[in-house]
């Protein structure tokens, strides 16, 4: 039996968690890069001081290149002013290497739901997602919104962990067949009252607005966000089965970590790219300040699929320590893509380095 024709209990017990070579394992589609790429200049180069009071370092390292290695990253870039002035790789990685982003995808797919209401396809983010999507069969469903499954408020019941190969999560990243999955969904509380990270939320969102554009969700995606940003690699994201082909849009888009910075790029630029707007600025300038009590697991603030910090910054994260980084103040974009998460608050270290420039 082969990889992807088992069960997906089968194949959590085979893989244990998630992986950054499952995107090789998992069936993708191709989004095309942009005919006119963007290039960050890269004359300049610098080293970063490892920062001496940071917990872990203890004077174990003498570069920050060792730091990086030794904590399990395959990616790090630090650019400012569309300089880059760090950028090194790991673990055999090179610039022009598609890595997985795991949940850093969720912010993409904001981004594309931005593009979609503001094109008149989604009337509004009041709407109830069942406006959009008929197959739910249980009550209570038809008062979630669109903001609700934006902001990780829907109430719907979900169990977000990969360990356990009959929780949802497990099935909605090793199984093939999706639309299924979300339509068996039933409520755990009123929506909109709290926050829950769900990764239902972003297959529902993707689900919406292919049912609304008349589109393929990655090709609606590569012509109007991967081809309008500049992009200078193809990039892949994968679906759940060659039978049912749903993008897996709450983890699973692959790129080149550059690519990935054009995208933080959009967002410190209010959406707009060599003087066209790409996401609605609106929509932008929404996700980068906090409107509610929503707060992650590390207690920092959640609006639209990114984290938002009370002094500006914002971050997008996937599980194994994936991040885009932006220091709006300072027109800074911090990108690490990981191996493992490990034992170290990223995101603190980015505030930390972005402090040097």
């Amino acid at each position: 039996m082969s990889f992807l024709s088992g069960c997906h209990v089968g194949r959590v017990i085979s893989l244990h968690s998630a992986d950054v070579n499952d995107h090789k394992r998992f069936p993708a589609y191709t989004i095309k890069k942009s005919d006119q790429p963007f290039h960050f200049s890269t004359g300049r180069k610098e080293t970063i001081p490892i920062v001496p009071d940071y917990p872990g370092n203890n004077g174990k390292y003498s570069d920050f290149d060792h730091f990086l290695e030794d904590h399990h990253t395959r990616a790090f870039l630090v650019i400012r002013n569309d300089s880059i002035l760090y950028e090194r790789y790991f673990d055999g990685m090179s610039a022009g290497d598609r890595m997985p982003s795991f949940s850093v995808a969720k912010s993409f797919v904001s981004a594309l739901t931005g593009i979609a209401v503001d094109e008149g396809y989604i009337s509004s983010v009041s709407d109830p997602i069942t406006n959009y999507l008929n197959g739910f069969k249980h009550g209570g469903v038809e008062n979630v919104t669109i903001k609700n499954l934006l902001n990780m408020r829907s109430g719907l019941r979900f169990s977000e962990t990969y360990y356990n190969p009959f929780g949802h999560a497990a099935r909605f990243y090793y199984g093939n067949n999706l639309k299924k999955y979300v339509y068996r969904l039933g409520m755990n509380e009123k929506p909109g009252e709290k926050y829950y990270y769900n990764s239902a939320n972003t297959v529902i969102l993707a689900m919406i607005i292919e049912e609304s554009t008349g589109k393929k969700f990655t090709e609606y995606f590569e012509e109007k966000i991967w081809t309008k940003m500049g992009t200078e690699y193809d990039a892949s994201w994968n679906y759940d089965s060659e039978k049912h082909g749903m993008v897996k849009a709450f983890c699973c888009l692959n790129a080149a970590p550059r690519d990935f910075a054009k995208f933080g790029r959009l967002y410190l630029n209010h959406g707009m790219y060599d003087g066209k707007e790409v996401i609605p600025s609106e929509w932008v300038d929404y996700t980068m300040n906090i409107h509610n009590d929503s707060r992650d697991s590390e207690n920092y603030p959640y609006t639209y699929y990114w984290r938002v910090l009370e002094n500006g910054n914002a971050f997008a994260k996937g599980i194994l320590g994936q991040y885009i980084y932006l220091v709006p103040s300072k027109n800074l974009i911090i990108i690490r893509m990981g191996k493992k998460q490990g034992k170290i608050s990223w995101s603190k270290l980015f505030g930390e380095i972005a402090g040097q420039y």
